[in-house]
């Protein structure tokens, strides 16, 4: 099945089978490594890229589902405002131990942001929910978005 989606401003064709998730094509096919998989369940987050500007779960996104889609992963948040406020907040805070999850923690903390500019610590939880830390550096992570939130307003 030829598939046309855009990865990172740039356009491709990808012949996969339906059924096929995202996550498969843009790691095997597209060599994009960054996108980590986790559980396989949509369950962890460690996969989460943006679809049309939305955080999903490309573990459960199948490639049927993305024809002519826009997919933004982790290597193209350096170039997206908050993107780059989200990683240097990650560098200022030291928020990372492992470093399995952080890509799937930053490509949300980038969706929140997005909604909310300024959001709480429970909203920063409540949102986060469902990003799962291995390492449990959840107030690292809840810190380190608040510290992007104040680079974003400066």
């Amino acid at each position: 099945m030829a598939i046309s989606l855009k990865l990172n401003g740039k356009t491709h064709a990808v012949d996969a089978e339906p059924g096929t998730p995202l996550l498969w094509v843009i790691r095997d096919d597209l060599k994009m490594t960054g996108t980590k998989f986790g559980c396989g369940v949509a369950s962890c987050g460690a996969c989460t890229v943006h679809l049309n500007g939305e955080p999903v779960r490309s573990c459960q996104t199948y490639i049927e589902d993305v024809d002519g889609a826009e997919i933004t992963t982790i290597e193209a948040m350096s170039d997206d405002t908050i993107g780059a406020a989200v990683q240097q907040a990650w560098v200022e805070l030291d928020v990372v131990q492992c470093g399995y999850c952080q890509s799937g923690q930053i490509m949300s903390a980038v969706g929140l942001l997005r909604e909310n500019p300024t959001p709480s610590a429970d909203e920063i939880d409540d949102y986060m929910w469902g990003n799962a830390c291995r390492c449990a550096t959840y107030q690292r992570i809840r810190a380190g978005i608040q510290r992007a939130s104040e680079i974003l307003e400066a």
